[in-house]
């Protein structure tokens, strides 16, 4: 179980409970060492230490059906922690704030 306050540092998603949060936290698993994994009823929160990498195959081999990023993920993550970045295959939780270069054009 995690601590109800999770650390600043740690990023990661919350998903819905079931089959396919299943395969994603299994995926997450596979590539984010220390990954943990806290079951709150009805939701799975992950966190991981300043960086989590998500990869759309990964998933797909654990369900054996198509997982699109970020259509399908979106579907089943009301929440997550740290920064978001996507493309077709992969989601990234990063923690910190953006780069200077980013702030400035925003």
């Amino acid at each position: 179980m995690l601590p109800e306050r999770a650390s600043e540092l740690e990023v990661g998603p919350v998903l819905l409970a079931g089959r396919v949060a299943d395969a994603i936290v299994a995926a997450i698993r596979k590539v984010n060492a220390g990954a943990r994994i806290s079951v709150r009823g009805s939701y799975v929160r992950v966190a991981v230490a300043r960086r989590c990498e998500l990869n759309a195959q990964v998933v797909e081999e654990l369900l054996g059906e198509p997982f699109r990023v970020p259509k399908d993920l979106e579907k089943v993550m009301p929440s997550f922690r740290g920064r978001l970045s996507l493309s077709d295959r992969q989601a990234l939780w990063e923690s910190g704030s953006l780069p200077s270069s980013e702030k400035a054009s925003k």
